[in-house]
């Protein structure tokens, strides 16, 4: 036979091929991006290497079935295709191999709109809801890759198949899961995969179900969120700390798995021993300080300095702060160390006694006041306090600052010294001789006596005299008329002359007169007795200073 008639006779064969039907063709040539087969035409096919599983594995002369697209493109060339032959076979039986709810093996062809197309023989697709338990952001990543997919849906007439891997994961984690729940234990440590992070803690994902790893359990130490501690993917080790069956929870622990470093506490760090640690927290009370992860230990304000007025922990010290400090005392049970940075310095008033011997003389300043005293500021941090009955001898002192004000520099003597309560005891008064010891070297009975108006009450006037002794003149001793009120006669700072007529040693009080300044020693003597009578018939002693004084006080406040 002629080669044009063998042509003519091939031609016609080819061109009573149907489209869209399957037939065979011989591979002549494999090139990089395409496979060249001959079909019997006047033009060979090309079919694009993506189409096939594995390029290398075909061979020059094999022989493949193809579905033949379309007879002629406009080039003249048959439009033949391998991938849609195989879709076209395997539909054929694609209800008895892969039937709703069966499980098949694809791969991942390509990503279109709403989720991917699958090769399991035929084209499927996957909506991107049912690729993962969590919907992925990217779906380039899974292009190319092969996986179990389960088969939700069919529609033959359609020729539309629905797939689900996540459903899949989902079935093979509730296996796991109660498989997991009959054999986890507390105590166990289990190696997991941080799926979650939170403000309390951590999900741990255990192959079958999640774990809760609260973030009080995942350090010995002080951490402020889980991130400090883990990133989600990591894989790490926990401890099966609480296992709930019915409820199907599990409480994970990471801090277990490590030994707590409260154990073997009162070895690593005993009483007295020099530290270090670094400054964590400052609140009002103190400052606590770690000295390992895990262990901390408080400085309290107290526990600072001996001396230095310490109001808040913020003046001494800052978080972040290294620092040295002495342990003074461990609470295992209650997880607690006292510390502190004094001690690492020598008590000063270790040194009082020796520096402020008792009866020496002192100056400091006035420092501060309160009702019952002044404190005088000796040296920095160390304070003697001037109680108000060792200020003055002859003076009655309801409050300090009567005498003194902040600032003031005053002499002292050392009354007494106590190291264990950081008191010094000072007197003031001690530095002077007291007048009352020898009274009558200074007043007697009948002396006039001069001196300045230095307060007035309903009852009377006090009158500063020489030493520094006060005398009162009673209302009644005012003048010879009837007085009312003692301001209509007298004001303070009005010098005046008066007869002494009384001494109370006990009370250590002088009783004056303004009136009998100028009697006569007889008029003097009248007066005294009709005085003293006086006090006799209304049964009290008038001229009782100390109580009059107090009453003042009293009023005046």
């Amino acid at each position: 036979m002629s080669s044009v008639m063998q042509e003519l006779l091939e031609q016609s064969s080819f061109d009573q091929l149907k489209e869209d039907g399957i037939i065979s063709g011989t591979i002549t040539e494999i090139r990089q991006n395409e496979v060249v087969v001959d079909i019997g035409g006047k033009s060979e096919g090309l079919i694009a290497a993506h189409e096939f599983l594995d390029i290398g594995e075909l061979q020059i002369g094999s022989q493949i079935e193809v579905l033949l697209e379309k007879l002629e493109d406009k080039n003249g060339n048959p439009v033949v295709s391998f991938d849609k032959a195989e879709q076209k076979k395997n539909w054929d039986n694609i209800l008895t191999t892969f039937p709703e709810g069966s499980v098949a093996a694809g791969r991942v062809k390509a990503k279109v709109k709403g989720g991917l197309i699958i090769s399991i023989g035929v084209d499927a697709f996957m909506p991107a809801s049912h690729i993962d338990v969590q919907p992925p952001k990217n779906l380039d990543q899974y292009v190319g890759q092969t996986y179990d997919f389960k088969v939700l849906k069919i529609n033959v007439e359609r020729k539309n198949i629905v797939l689900s891997r996540r459903e899949l994961i989902e079935e093979q984690r509730a296996d796991k899961r109660r498989s997991l729940l009959e054999t986890i234990e507390p105590g166990q440590t289990r190696k997991g995969v941080v799926k979650n992070i939170t403000d309390f803690g951590a999900f741990i994902d255990l192959d079958g179900m999640d774990g809760l790893l609260h973030i009080t359990d995942m350090s010995w130490g002080r951490i402020s969120h889980p991130s400090e501690m883990l990133k989600q993917g990591e894989e790490i080790e926990v401890m099966i700390i609480e296992v709930n069956r019915e409820k199907e929870r599990v409480s994970l622990g990471l801090k277990q798995t490590t030994k707590n470093p409260w154990d073997e506490i009162d070895r690593k760090y005993p009483v007295g021993a020099k530290i270090a640690g670094r400054v964590v927290n400052l609140v009002p009370y103190g400052a606590f300080v770690e000295l390992e992860p895990g262990v901390e230990g408080l400085v309290h304000i107290t526990e600072m300095s001996w001396t230095k007025r310490i109001t808040k922990p913020s003046e001494m010290l800052k978080v972040g702060q290294e620092l040295e400090a002495v342990v003074l005392g461990i609470q295992k049970e209650e997880q607690k160390i006292s510390l502190g940075l004094r001690q690492l310095e020598p008590n000063p008033w270790d040194m009082v006694r020796h520096n402020y011997p008792i009866g020496a003389r002192v100056s400091g300043k006035v420092r501060n006041m309160t009702t019952y005293g002044a404190f005088i500021e000796l040296e920095e941090g160390i304070d003697g306090m001037v109680h108000v009955s060792d200020i003055s001898w002859t003076r009655k002192i309801n409050h300090p600052s009567e005498v003194f004000k902040k600032g003031d520099d005053v002499d002292a003597t050392v009354l007494d010294v106590d190291p264990q309560q950081q008191r010094i005891s000072l007197g003031m008064k001690q530095l002077l001789n007291d007048p009352w010891s020898d009274i009558d070297s200074h007043f007697k009975i009948g002396d006039v006596v001069t001196g300045q108006v230095t307060k007035l009450t309903s009852f009377g006037a006090f009158v500063d005299l020489k030493d520094g002794i006060d005398g009162l003149v009673h209302i009644s001793q005012i003048s010879e008329e009837r007085v009312e009120k003692v301001k209509d006669v007298l004001n303070a700072g009005d010098e005046v002359s008066a007869r002494v007529i009384k001494i109370d040693r006990d009370e250590r009080r002088l009783g004056l007169s303004i009136k009998a300044a100028n009697y006569s020693s007889d008029e003097l003597a009248v007066e005294t007795a009709s005085f003293e009578a006086l006090n006799r018939e209304v049964g009290t002693d008038m001229m009782n200073l100390g109580d009059i004084l107090d009453e003042a006080s009293k009023k005046e406040e």
